[in-house]
């Protein structure tokens, strides 16, 4: 692991460290109490995104690399940063970090096998076959160290010490909202030899697979009838995936091909400027509500 990666794992710990501070044990009681919005939020990221993706593929004329990259950011699960802007956006995020958890186990099987066939169903894409491997280890490291541990720390920190949970809360939310724009600012700088007029058609693309994938997770959530809590977990668990599994398994199994790099880079930073979006649209109808 990278020096960069290393910190970008800190941060993000840290984040669901402090959204861990605002929950209790009875959020995640409640959500196991009515499994049917888990439910709910697992469809869109392994049945309805992947699904409509791979029918976009089959009718836009687009370049192999890139309906490949489409395809497997679709197969990916949600990632921690999910459960972040889920809780900015006053959404439910004990039900968000539980989607999270129980996509990240379903993702050993679903990512490779959903992945797999929908390129070889695909003439275009058929070309780019691989059979993914990956590794379990890594899911579960990620699952442990960014969602488990420090949201295990963060409740037993509101529990224990309730006083010093409610000073920590306010100067951390902050933090995380100035680190998502450092995401946002790194990553465009660290992609800034990309950011030219040739890949305006890429960038199009992602903004409309994403704003795909948000609207499905909201209809969805409509269809399941969840509450308007559960509907905006449900949402950005659509709409955000994790475009970091998708760049290792671009670099282990595709030597790192441009085409795929360019797509699930911007996704990485335009996932994260969309829900920021959604947050500001949510708070806003919060304020004209009196909520």
């Amino acid at each position: 692991m990278s020096a960069q990666q290393i910190v970008l794992s800190l941060v993000l710990a840290t984040m669901v460290f402090a959204v861990a501070l605002e929950l209790r044990a009875s959020d995640f009681v409640r959500v196991a109490e009515t499994p049917r919005a888990v439910v709910a939020g697992l469809v869109p990221q392994f049945l309805l995104l992947p699904g409509a993706t791979w029918l976009a593929t089959l009718v836009l004329d687009l370049p192999p690399n890139t309906e490949a990259a489409m395809i497997l950011v679709a197969a990916c699960p949600g990632g921690a940063l999910s459960n972040v802007i889920t809780h900015l956006g006053r959404g439910n995020t004990a039900l968000s970090v539980s989607i999270s958890a129980v996509a990240s186990v379903m993702a050993l099987v679903l990512t490779p096998l959903n992945f797999t066939w929908m390129v070889s169903t695909n003439p275009a894409t058929a070309s780019w076959l691989r059979q993914l491997s990956i590794d379990a280890s890594d899911i579960w490291f990620s699952l442990a160290l960014l969602l488990a541990l420090p949201m295990t720390l963060g409740l037993v920190v509101a529990h224990r010490l309730p006083g010093q949970a409610a000073r920590l809360r306010k100067p951390l939310g902050r933090f995380a909202v100035g680190m998502l724009l450092v995401f946002i600012a790194a990553g465009l700088w660290r992609e800034r030899a990309l950011l030219t007029a040739q890949i305006v058609p890429q960038f199009v693309v992602v903004v409309l697979h994403n704003a795909g994938g948000l609207v499905l997770g909201w209809l969805c959530a409509s269809a399941f009838r969840v509450t308007e809590r559960d509907r905006r977990a449900i949402t950005i668990e659509g709409g955000m995936q994790n475009s970091g599994l998708a760049l290792g398994i671009i670099a282990v199994q595709f030597g790192a091909d441009l085409g795929m790099v360019i797509i699930a880079s911007l996704w990485g930073i335009w996932h994260i400027v969309s829900g920021l979006a959604m947050v500001l649209l949510w708070r806003r109808q919060d304020a004209r509500l009196g909520h």
